[in-house]
């Protein structure tokens, strides 16, 4: 064995460079040598790669590596090639290549130059690819990201499953399956679809010392990101959304405060998503926004965080793609935003789809929340998913760090455990939470539960709390979830025992968050009066109404009170940041903006005020075509019922785009169509109503004014924006 572990290494140096193996590498690669199959489950950054590609480099003959992404591909094909200083070393066989370099690949291969050859599965199943490789020299079959095999892998490809017959036609050759996420599920899907129950298994530890995970409340998302980047200047990370509209706006909204970053995803051009990846690996720019197609195969060692602006659909995403920070081993920082709207949102895209597809899903998407709203240590939940266990917390989460309240639990735990082999292990855990908080939904009643002595035996709380006990027996061992029953829950031997001589057990209070997700630009007057100076408003307040009395205006008109609110939160002290304030557009800030500034700037001085000024957040400026149509329109005096039509939208919704555009300070003349809607005396009444008598802009302190039968709700609202277009603009 020293003997040929020295030959190894030799040839590991010769080759790549490297003086000693990673983990298991030498293991897998010595069992490949001797033919035999080998499925590998290591983590993103173990090195998997080099257990195939070195194998194929010392052996007569071609390996075919079968691969999810071209791009992907591509990146290993060069690098092979640099390593080799030959082009024939390697190639890829899919549907980038032209007729006469797929001509060269195939010579290559069939003239024994050709050592790893990477194919992409669509590209396998053809009869043209599956005839020429029949003629091959074959050594093995490596299947990267084999994951993609299982229903209940997180990138299910149906591809993938004809790998198998298509192996048997060409010719069978030892297989080597590498995934970097698989629970004990997926694993045994991959290997019984490929015909490799018998293949030794090399599994590596999914523990990550050096990665910390944090999950945080989706509130003012953009605002805690741009915070969490201006403190972390200079550092590579990736920031995902679900999305391809939230990609575009967030690196929008980025670039807009100072932050060299640039979008992802699959919608975009080739050429410029090319770029944007190369841009990223140059670190021309610090942040990629991207949707999960980046990533899989970026072989950046030195990224230092990963976002998830949106919760993921399975843990196994999540730990996927966190797994691309801190591959060096240096500082990685895995932040995930969580609302449990998220998961409703997930839920709902599943409708339609086969039934158990949903199942599976479902079940995916409850393993997320429970990770989410769990107060255990992040890693031992997340090894516990995995079949791995972590005895000790890893002290290096927010839960650990920021530990929750805890309690004793041994007796709700006995409670469980009885009431599941009650009803005969036959359910799952959402179900046993309702029947002992008393909750009668359908399936409760349609099982006749609700008339069982169980049924609200722990009304004391609440199903949420049932839940959260559930969650952590499971990862104390004293419970099973079926996967193969979609989740029904049975009592292991472990907590039989503890049934038997119950011990004491502290458990975790859970996390709460908000049902929602609250954007940063959504403004609550009532929220910023809570934090406004009290002492700066009541300035503001007085300058506004010193201003109004000179030019002869209402108050209102100049600044509404959650701009003041809010400049009494931010102590904006330039033009540039005033126009960040909630209502307040360059044309307003302009026009008003001097004075309210010098006042902010002197109270800031005086009273050695400490500016939060990184948390303000400068919004995109809407440049949406239909604001310029909008625009465009009423300057060539365009009636705007016309308007309306031709953008398919009602009066109600074009009037509110019309407002926004006047209240963030543009003018506009809609004077010509309000002549052809409202008669003349109605307009003078309403126009000296808000000159005169208004204390604020509201619409119903209006109508009650002028009285509901004299004026309807249309008349008043043009007739409002008539007036602050030409008295604030």
């Amino acid at each position: 064995m020293n003997e040929k572990h020295s030959k190894l290494s030799a040839e590991l140096k010769k080759h790549f460079g490297f003086d000693t193996f990673k983990g298991n590498q030498e293991a897998i690669i010595e069992n490949l040598l001797q033919n035999n199959d080998t499925f590998v489950l290591m983590p993103t950054g173990g090195g998997k790669s080099l257990c195939y590609q070195l194998p194929a480099l010392l052996q007569e003959g071609t390996a075919i590596v079968i691969s999810p992404l071209i791009a992907l591909m591509k990146n290993q094909v060069d690098a092979m090639r640099s390593y080799a200083g030959d082009d024939s070393i390697a190639h890829f066989l899919n549907s980038s290549l032209n007729k006469t370099e797929m001509t060269r690949v195939r010579e290559d291969v069939l003239n024994n130059k050709t050592r790893l050859l990477y194919v992409a599965p669509e590209s396998l199943t053809k009869e043209e690819n599956i005839l020429f490789l029949k003629k091959a020299n074959i050594q093995f079959y490596a299947i990267d990201e084999a994951h993609c095999i299982s229903e209940w892998g997180h990138d299910f490809r149906p591809e993938y499953r004809r790998i198998r017959p298509i192996v048997e036609t060409i010719g069978r050759a030892p297989i080597i399956a590498l995934t970097a996420t698989a629970t004990p599920k997926v694993q045994h899907d991959i290997q019984k679809n490929l015909g490799m129950l018998e293949a030794n298994v090399y599994k590596s530890s999914f523990r990550r010392h050096n990665l910390y995970y944090e999950i945080r409340p989706k509130k003012n998302v953009n605002k805690q990101i741009i915070k969490f980047l201006k403190d972390n200047q200079g550092k590579s990370g990736i920031i995902y959304c679900l999305s391809r509209k939230k990609v575009e706006e967030l690196a929008e909204t980025l670039r807009v405060n100072g932050i060299k970053a640039l979008a992802y995803h699959a919608g975009m051009d080739a050429a410029t998503r090319t770029g944007n990846q190369d841009k990223f690996l140059m670190e021309e720019i610090d942040v990629i926004v991207a949707t999960i197609a980046f990533g899989m195969g970026i072989d950046k060692p030195d990224v230092r965080f990963v976002i998830h602006y949106d919760i993921p659909k399975s843990l196994e995403s999540y730990y996927q793609e966190t797994g691309r920070a801190g591959r060096d081993g240096g500082e990685g920082k895995c932040i995930a935003f969580y609302a449990y709207k998220d998961i409703q949102k997930l839920e709902k895209f599943m409708q339609g789809k086969p039934v158990a597809e949903q199942e599976i899903g479902n079940q995916l998407l409850n393993e997320v929340v429970t990770y989410a709203e769990s107060g255990v240590c992040r890693v031992q939940q997340l090894l516990n998913y995995f079949g791995e266990t972590l005895e000790e917390p890893c002290g290096n989460c927010d839960n650990c760090l920021n530990p929750k309240e805890t309690f004793e639990g041994k007796d709700y735990i006995v409670q469980i455990i009885e009431t599941i082999k009650a009803i005969k292990e036959s359910f799952k855990a959402d179900y046993i939470s309702k029947l002992l908080a008393g909750v009668a939904d359908s399936a409760i009643k349609s099982y006749k539960h609700h008339k069982s002595p169980l049924f609200g035996s722990g009304g004391d709380h609440d199903a949420r709390f049932w839940n959260a006990i559930i969650r952590q027996a499971l990862i104390k061992k004293l419970l099973r979830k079926n996967i193969e029953n979609y989740g029904l829950l049975t009592v292991t031997e472990k907590g039989e025992e503890f049934l038997k001589n119950p011990y004491a057990v502290t458990l975790y209070k859970e996390h709460e968050f908000p049902d929602d997700e609250q954007d940063d630009d959504v403004h609550s007057s009532s929220a910023n009066t809570a934090s406004a100076d009290p002492v700066l408003f009541g300035m503001l307040k007085d300058l506004r109404k010193k201003i109004a009395k000179r030019k002869e205006i209402p108050p209102f008109v100049i600044f509404q009170d959650p701009s003041l609110q809010d400049m009494a939160i931010h102590y904006p002290i330039s033009i540039e940041e005033l126009q960040n304030m909630t209502g307040v557009g360059q044309g307003k800030a302009k026009r008003y903006g001097k004075d309210f500034v010098e006042l902010i700037k002197k109270y800031v001085d005086e009273n050695e005020i400490e500016r939060p000024e990184d948390m303000v957040v400068k919004s995109v400026v809407n440049k949406s075509g239909l604001k310029v149509y909008i625009i465009q329109s009423i300057d060539r005096k365009i009636p705007l019922d016309d308007i309306a039509a031709a953008k398919g939208m009602e009066m109600e919704d074009l009037l509110k785009e019309v407002e926004a555009i006047v209240y963030s300070g543009t003018r506009l003349n809609i004077g010509y169509y309000i002549d052809q809607v409202v008669d003349e005396e109605k307009q003078d009444d309403v126009y000296a109503y808000f000159l005169e008598e208004a204390e604020n802009e509201s619409l119903e302190n209006a109508l009650d004014e002028l009285g509901e039968e004299e004026y309807t709700e249309e008349d008043i609202r043009l007739m409002r924006i008539k007036f602050f277009s030409e008295m604030a603009n």
